[in-house]
């Protein structure tokens, strides 16, 4: 079967200004009722372009209503596959229509990276590791998650991924705003045989294809019992696991400062890649990573293009440019080792 990816020219009906009315409302407050009794509060508490969040009280207690933008509806089926293959690692379901991309999920509190500095390395750790551990327990699995809606980007797709959305991006008018400046799009076109040579180094492992949450931080994951529950899973894909690591990595260089050889950031990559050791040595994980966070970025890629889709002309003007950042970083250096392309 050929993988379809996200179109960059694709417009559709603003999801954020359907959200926004009094119609959704009504029909998300019928839908909670059926599911947990009559809304006593129901108020938005996060809306994106991409997604909204409703937070619900009942008298059954404390829920969470998500619906993502119908390019990225999906994610109320991967949560409750999730839910049916590793419960321990998720947030729970108390509701769900796939059919809708509507689902909710009781309040578990405070996520773990509101509780605790953005900066702490050990956070950081425990994070990737439970992220790994999630990954390594679904990864037999992973037709059921690209059912589900999940798109696939192995490493062998990557320079096919890369020359289709060159394409995509170079028939844009060059004044719109999700539009990729033409020098970009040579230096992305001129780095084309690395990204092949960095996509059969990273082939060469032979590490399973499986979940890449693809925004994995603590704001997306709370602690349950002593055990980390993950969230948000809109932007997943399935990719090869070392992926994952891309945003933990970023995230951290960034606040802390951190140059590619800090010490810190090779543990945090430890924590994950030591729950993939029994795949290939340790040694040959670390040294596929930098070419693995490379390819990583084309995960980002195809997110951004999905939320795109969904925008009106305000949102795009502040949004519109992400998915080509993201395919243009393929120049830059990897947050951990290895050097720019370009």
């Amino acid at each position: 079967m050929v993988q379809e990816y996200a179109d960059i020219a694709l417009r559709l009906p603003s999801a954020s200004e359907r959200w926004a009315g009094e119609r959704f409302r009504a029909e998300l407050r019928t839908w909670v009722s059926g599911a947990v009794g009559e809304p006593t509060s129901l108020e938005p508490v996060k809306q994106r372009p991409w997604a909204t969040v409703w937070r619900v009280e009942t008298g059954a207690g404390v829920f969470y209503a998500k619906q993502n933008c119908s390019t990225q509806s999906y994610e109320a089926a991967v949560v409750l596959a999730l839910n049916d293959l590793a419960a321990r690692h998720v947030v729970p379901l108390a509701a769900v229509d796939t059919t809708r991309g509507l689902f909710l999920t009781p309040d578990l509190g405070t996520p773990l990276g509101e509780a605790a500095a953005d900066d702490d390395v050990d956070l950081w750790c425990r994070v990737v590791a439970a992220g790994a551990q999630l990954q390594l327990e679904v990864a037999r699995y992973v037709e059921r998650l690209v059912r589900a809606g999940l798109t696939t980007l192995a490493p062998g797709d990557c320079v096919g991924y890369v020359h289709q959305q060159l394409a995509a991006f170079a028939a844009l008018p060059e004044d719109d705003p999700r539009a990729m400046p033409a020098d970009q799009q040579a230096a992305v076109r001129a780095a084309l045989p690395q990204v092949s040579a960095w996509a059969d180094q990273v082939a060469a492992l032979r590490l399973p294809l499986t979940l890449c949450h693809n925004d994995l931080h603590g704001h997306n994951v709370f602690e349950v019992g002593g055990e980390l529950r993950f969230f948000d899973f809109a932007d997943a894909m399935v990719t090869e696991p070392m992926a994952a690591l891309l945003v933990p990595l970023n995230v951290l260089a960034h606040r802390r400062g951190l140059a590619p050889d800090d010490p810190r950031l090779a543990r945090v990559a430890d924590a994950a890649l030591e729950v993939w050791s029994e795949y290939a040595p340790l040694a040959e994980l670390r040294a596929a990573l930098p070419a693995a966070l490379q390819l990583a970025r084309l995960a980002r890629t195809e997110s951004w293009i999905r939320c795109t889709a969904a925008m009106n002309d305000a949102e795009l003007g502040e949004w519109g440019d992400s998915a080509a950042y993201w395919l243009g970083s393929l120049v830059m250096a990897p947050p951990i080792g290895g050097t720019a392309s370009a």
